[in-house]
């Protein structure tokens, strides 16, 4: 199962947001030619690295073809457009207005093929007062309320564990151009606006919540929920687990599990609300009960009584899993230089089936000559733009 079969996608990006984003792609079967700079996308050289190749590259550009095109010449520019011409979406990312002084911007790529779709992303958006401003991960994280509203009770802002800002930004974006390509037949090409800061800002309903509805300033809780409780991650005898209840009958079946059933009544605990407002002392009952058995035997117990529970686990402990096993969660692609590249594809299943790219991350300019011949171009004009320097090919090519 391949939905986007036939869809041709030129990839202008570098890093993670828009290679996240194309990577998706290239997984629902969109022919992607990613175009590169001389020196390569910026994370052929960002560690860790195995047998040389970059684990992020590797990772986030499975299933593309690289050609290598020097956007700084005259002869690379007129090379890009050619190809935009072929191609349903162009994924660029850009500062705001680079783009179009390399000559390859929206309008300059929508005038040579009017349906065109193309996605832009960005720290703030492609217009507005901190439009120039450059951005990364971090620097959005702080700026949207996501670092303020993540850390201990009590405690510093902090970032989550992963680059979510550019992460959030790849999957908008790959939602815009699939609405995008749903309307074309009507609409033609479209300019689709993915700003880094406006997509953490939208993926923030509890706190909006607290904000707009509930005139609360939103604080950090830590582990817990800031609007159920109890809801978060309680000791054990030997560590940690997960319970999370939602509701009288499941904080009523928790309670009869502690062998307190009273508590259900109790108007400090009878409603969320009330919970919520008297944490610590619910907390304390709780921690009364959860410290006396271990973990496993803590999680055997919850899932037992039908209340959602869970054990704290390291990636490895979750890729080891059954579930990840059964669900293919990681899958090893046949790559240039390792062999084997293991990758997270991306995860729906259509009808039972999870499409992913057939091929890991491409070689430095490895596709440039088979992209340009499909292009048109003689094998001598070939020829010429490697000898310019306007082109290059892999080394093995």
């Amino acid at each position: 199962m391949k939905p986007l079969n036939g869809i041709r996608v030129l990839d202008l990006t570098r890093v993670l947001a828009g290679p996240f984003c194309t990577a998706i792609l290239a997984d629902l079967g969109a022919e992607v030619i990613k175009l590169e700079p001389p020196q390569g996308d910026d994370y052929r050289h960002i560690g860790p690295f195995s047998a040389g190749e970059s684990a992020l590259f590797t990772l986030n550009n499975r299933g593309k073809q690289s050609l290598v095109v020097d956007l700084k010449a005259d002869e690379g520019r007129a090379l890009a457009l050619k190809l935009a011409v072929s191609c349903d979406v162009v994924v660029e990312n850009f500062r705001p207005g680079v783009a179009d002084r390399l000559g390859i911007g929206a309008d300059a790529l929508r005038a040579v093929n009017p349906n065109v779709v193309v996605a832009s992303i960005s720290g703030f958006g492609q217009e507005g007062p901190a439009a120039d401003l450059p951005a990364y991960d971090l620097v959005v994280q702080a700026m949207s309320g996501w670092m303020d509203s993540t850390g201990a009770e009590g405690g510093d802002p902090m970032r989550t564990g992963e680059s979510i800002g550019d992460v959030a930004a790849g999957l908008y974006a790959t939602i815009g151009i699939l609405a995008a390509l749903q309307g074309r037949a009507a609409n033609g090409g479209t300019h689709v606006d993915i700003a880094m800061m406006d997509c953490l800002v939208a993926m923030l309903p509890t706190s909006h919540a607290l904000h707009h509805y509930a005139g609360q300033r939103v604080t950090r809780t830590g582990n817990r929920h800031p609007l159920s409780t109890p809801f978060g991650a309680f000791r054990s005898a030997d560590g940690q687990v997960i319970i999370a209840v939602l509701g009288p009958r499941q904080f009523a079946g928790l309670c009869d599990l502690m062998g307190q059933p009273q508590l259900a009544s109790d108007p400090r605990f009878n409603s969320d609300e009330a919970r919520t407002s008297n944490e610590p002392a619910l907390r304390a009952l709780i921690e009364g009960w959860t410290t006396t058995l271990s973990t496993e035997a803590l999680i055997a117990a919850l899932r037992g009584a039908g209340i959602p529970t869970a054990p704290i686990q390291s990636l490895a402990e979750a890729l080891e899993s059954p579930h990840a096993k059964a669900r293919g969660l990681v899958a090893d692609l046949p790559h240039h230089s390792l062999g084997q590249s293991p990758v997270a594809g991306q995860p729906l299943r259509f009808d039972g089936a999870k499409p992913l790219s057939a091929t890991g991350a491409p070689a430095l300019g490895g596709d440039t000559r088979p992209v340009l011949t499909a292009l048109g171009l003689t094998a001598d004009q070939i020829a010429g733009l490697i000898a310019a320097g306007i082109v290059q090919e892999a080394d093995h090519a």
